[in-house]
């Protein structure tokens, strides 16, 4: 209590996603590094975001590599902040729009902490003449937490690295980062949307590194994403980001945007129907680009609360049009999934291709971590696809 250390994995480790990894050095021929998000489930239950590095070799054989003791939660800093997000989460919460434009109108599209806090002294000196003026610079401060950045020094080890909750937005918990390598203009980045909890609301933001030693966070805005859930493309299609939505709470939907920021509208693509998928779906992570289109891991909650991991497939150049979806689950519970944290559970967030291998790490129970490894071509032939 006096040194405010905790158990970042006291309660239980789970909800993985791979990436192949930016540094394949020393890499057996054939082999790919991957890079394994983890959901770090400590005192309170208060999750934060963990790593892991491993190999699969050309033939599928998955190997982790030794995780180091020490922990850091690296420095933290300020990030750009965006005129757009702070338009939509302001009217999300009734701040008044008067006030909302009286801040806004003067900041370009992206701006500092310290030019908003120029701002926000202007409004405080208009207080007699505008209406909820303390309410206002509230929210708008606690808007302007959910953007910083984090910073881990070069010598520390990547499975040393933790991120830890700082907004008041997730204060309670980091959940569920579903990373992708996104390759645009012949460069890579790293992309992980995650869940938010305060305590009582959700919300979702966005982590983005090229090295896992530098990292931005920005709040996520939009219908789209409103919930759990959005899993990002890991490239353009047609010109614009694509992503994976759940902003029923229920199906699983495609939204596009110009930006990794502002996702609005979506479009429904699969619903409950099966006995196994009646409660909910969502998605297990970002697609994975095959010659036959975006495979696509999903999630399923049936009755006792009981989850499984599916598959479907979409068109690589509309993927609001589904070519085929199993009618069976590729990852169901076992008999010694029925107790844990959470009993009744697989489940992942980002599963990755290497070869004909398709590799899917997934939490068990939300108690500790299991990976499986199939054929992708296997998996085609099941949805019907030669």
């Amino acid at each position: 209590a006096f040194t405010n250390e905790v158990a970042v994995e006291g309660a239980s480790l789970s909800n993985p996603s791979a990436v192949e990894y930016h540094d394949q050095s020393a890499v057996p021929p054939g082999g790919l590094r991957f890079l394994m998000t983890v959901r770090c489930i400590g005192e309170g239950h208060r999750s934060s975001i963990g790593f892991r590095l491993g190999t699969l070799d050309h033939v599928g054989n998955v190997t982790l590599e030794p995780v180091h003791n020490a922990l850091t939660s690296g420095t933290y800093g300020e990030a750009p902040l965006h005129k757009r997000s702070f338009m939509h989460l302001a009217s999300e919460r009734d701040t008044h729009a008067e006030n909302a434009e009286f801040v806004l109108s003067d900041l370009d599209e992206q701006f500092n902490h310290s030019q908003l806090e120029v701002q926000l002294s202007r409004l405080l000196h208009n207080r007699q003449t505008l209406l909820n003026v303390e309410a206002t610079i509230k929210r708008f401060r606690d808007i302007a937490e959910r953007s910083y950045s984090v910073r881990f020094s070069p010598d520390s080890d990547v499975s040393e690295r933790i991120l830890w909750p700082l907004a008041a937005a997730e204060l309670n918990g980091m959940e569920d980062a579903r990373c992708v390598r996104i390759t645009e203009d012949g460069s890579s980045r790293y992309v992980a949307s995650y869940t938010a909890f305060d305590g009582r609301n959700i919300s979702q933001q966005l982590l983005i590194t090229e090295d896992f030693q530098n990292f931005i966070i920005h709040p996520l805005t939009g219908a789209a994403a409103g919930g759990k859930g959005l899993a990002i493309f890991p490239r353009k299609v047609g010109g614009q980001y694509v992503a994976l939505s759940r902003a029923d709470h229920e199906s699983n939907s495609i939204t596009f945007s110009d930006c990794l920021e502002h996702w609005e509208d979506s479009v429904t693509i699969q619903v409950p129907r099966r006995p196994w998928e009646i409660i909910q779906m969502g998605n297990c992570g970002a697609p994975i680009e095959t010659s036959a289109g975006w495979l696509v891991l999903t999630h399923a909650v049936g009755p006792m609360r009981t989850y499984y991991i599916s598959a479907l497939l979409l068109d690589r150049e509309d993927p609001t049009r589904v070519i085929a979806s199993l009618e069976e689950p590729l990852i169901s519970p076992q008999h010694d999934d029925r107790n844990g944290y959470v009993p009744n559970v697989v489940y992942s967030c980002g599963g990755l291709a290497h070869h004909d291998t398709l590799m899917v790490p997934f939490g068990i129970a939300d108690n500790s971590i299991g990976i499986a490894t199939t054929s992708i071509n296997a998996v085609l032939a099941r949805l019907g696809v030669s």
